[in-house]
């Protein structure tokens, strides 16, 4: 009550006192807002650095949504209670409740006011501060920026309100309805964002890493087109039978101005996901990190989305969440060097250093998943047993490699929190290489997609002496033969198959899935026979006994509780959830 009576006795003072008093007394600690409109370059900046203000509640790599929730990998940490993503794995359980997809949802949002904010600056004072030709690429590059974070969304909730600068200029944002535009609609508006940054940007950029340019425009408009082509993203609209082959062709139109550009394979598969190889020529656009010791900051600008995936006991703060399933590692088993498409998951099989067997692998699977008895990311000081697992009777005994750098680097900390100076990748070359055999399928270009795929292939077995020579044993791959592509079918299962293994637990699985739709075979077939998996006897993933994935509902997230009612009537929900 004593507290009440002050707090009173304050309101009737300030009400009583002159205005003026207030109103001439500048703010502090706030920018003013004409003084940053009046640095374009600044605002560019804050947009750029957007990209990488993600958390582990937010990851803007959207790796609980596409690989968690995917046949790729169990989420991990101390159990099913351990952050709010455990839905996501089971999706029986989805609601539009969790926190975690508010926040996401919301600093999407965040990210793209920055950009609306920076497009006005740049149409304030751009070619005034920075000249016409470099304010234009500016111009481009917030483009991008905007058409990357409306991607993620529209990924993600399907249903979204597009929200530019003139709605913010209008301050209209609170009037804007997400059921404005049809899902085709919004893609094309996404669309229209990359192909303004494809029109203007160079191809090439030289003042500064991680900028946008030509070529990462041109590989965003192929992945904008390739979701497309297959349909609508629910199962009864999308698939084989809705194939778009006009779309198909602009997926190869723009993967051209890729082939002929300056990237390309990096010679070594495990070069890619090692620090000291960031934006080479495989990096097509990627959120930039950085360490302390580097930029001389106190906590260097690390891969925040990736925190909890270090391995238990590996690091010294590693939460062991991103654990790959056990039908990942099934899926890397070779016969003769090809793929065993059809009984590759008749068995729980996995290598063990020093124990001979007649399994051979891909040698992928040795730069992808941490298993006991191997190096951990290729150090033998640090070599992984059983006790590198936090949880193994829930979540098993594997761990994920490529989003950590290799344990003697050392770890960038933030108190009890650890994070690793890793760049996340967002358009890598041999990614886009598969999105060109992909539509190179569909457009009857057989022999042109089984040579993309087995390049990368080729490039897998050329990836075995400089980092995994103690596991050349296990390894053998090849090429596939040309019997292999004489059908559409059986072409697209070894695309499909190749996309998997090269791409895997690169937060992508679940996206592939639903596009190809696929989701709900794949994906129940999974939850069967995962839940029976065991490693030297220990059995885990019981949990999925309660998981069903259900078409025409889960393939597309919930409308975050806390959006749907912030203005009441103004949002609605995707079908199926409340």
């Amino acid at each position: 009550m004593k507290l009440n009576n002050i707090l009173l006795a304050a309101a009737i003072a300030l009400s009583t006192a002159a205005c003026d008093d207030f109103i001439d007394v500048p703010p502090t600690g706030v920018i003013n807002g004409e003084l940053a409109y009046s640095e374009p370059e600044g605002m560019v900046t804050a947009a750029y650095a957007s990209l990488g203000d993600c958390w582990y509640t937010y990851p803007f790599n959207l790796w609980p949504y596409g690989d968690v929730a995917s046949d790729d990998c169990l989420k991990g940490g101390s159990g099913t209670t351990d952050t709010g993503y455990h839905p996501m794995e089971i999706w029986s359980t989805l609601t539009s409740t969790p926190g975690e997809l508010d926040e996401l949802w919301y600093r999407l949002y965040c990210n793209i006011s920055r950009c609306n904010r920076a497009l006005i600056a740049l149409e304030q004072h751009g070619v005034e501060k920075l000249g016409e030709k470099t304010a234009a690429q500016r111009v481009g590059e917030v483009h991008f920026l905007r058409g990357h974070n409306y991607f993620k969304l529209l990924t993600m909730f399907r249903q979204i309100p597009w929200i530019d600068e003139v709605v913010f200029a209008n301050n209209t944002h609170e009037q804007v309805r997400n059921d404005e535009y049809t899902y085709e609609e919004l893609f094309k508006k996404v669309i229209g964002e990359f192909e303004a940054a494809y029109n203007v940007l160079p191809e090439e950029v030289t003042d500064g890493g991680g900028r946008a340019n030509k070529i990462a425009a041109a590989a965003y408009l192929a992945k904008c087109y390739l979701t497309l082509a297959w349909g609508d993203g629910y199962e009864a609209s999308n698939g084989v039978n809705f194939i778009n082959r006009d779309y198909m062709q602009k997926v190869v139109d723009y993967t051209d101005d890729v082939v002929s550009s300056q990237y390309g394979y990096l010679e070594d598969f495990g070069d890619i996901f090692l620090p000291e190889y960031e934006n080479s020529k495989e990096s097509i656009f990627a959120v930039q990190t950085s360490d302390y010791a580097d930029d001389n900051t106190k906590f260097g600008r690390a891969n925040w989305s990736n925190m909890l995936n270090g391995c238990w006991g590996m690091w010294s703060c590693g939460w062991d969440f991103h654990k790959p399933s056990q039908n990942l590692v099934n899926a890397f088993k070779t016969r003769d060097g090809l793929p065993m498409f059809d009984d590759y998951n008749n068995s729980i099989d996995y290598p063990v250093k020093g124990v001979a067997t007649s399994q051979k692998w891909d040698p992928r699977l040795f730069h992808t998943v941490g298993m006991p008895s191997f190096p951990y990311k290729y150090e033998e000081e640090y070599t992984m047993t059983k006790e590198n697992s936090r949880t193994p009777n829930t979540y098993g005994y594997y761990t994920s490699l490529k989003e950590v750098p290799q344990r003697s680097k050392g770890e960038t900390f933030n108190g009890s929190w650890q994070a690793f100076a890793m760049n996340d990748y967002v358009l890598r070359y041999s990614d886009v290489m598969l999105m060109r055999a992909e539509a190179l399928i569909e457009l009857d270009r057989m022999g042109e997609a089984r040579t993309i795929i087995n390049d990368i292939r080729d490039r897998a077995a050329n990836s075995i002496s400089k980092h995994i020579g103690y596991a050349s044993e296990f390894c053998q791959i090849s090429p596939y033969p040309t019997t292999y592509f004489t059908t559409k079918e059986s072409a697209r299962r070894c695309l499909q198959w190749e996309r998997r293994l090269e791409m895997a637990m690169e937060n992508g699985r679940y996206f592939d899935l639903r596009r190809w739709g696929v989701a709900s075979s794949t994906l129940n077939a999974y939850f069967d026979s995962e839940k029976n998996s065991t490693y030297d006897g220990q059995s885990y993933g019981q949990y999925y006994q309660d998981a069903h994935y259900t078409a025409g509902k889960n393939e597309f997230y919930p409308v975050p509780y806390n959006q749907l009612y912030y203005v009441p009537g103004l949002y609605v929900q995707n079908k199926g959830y409340n």
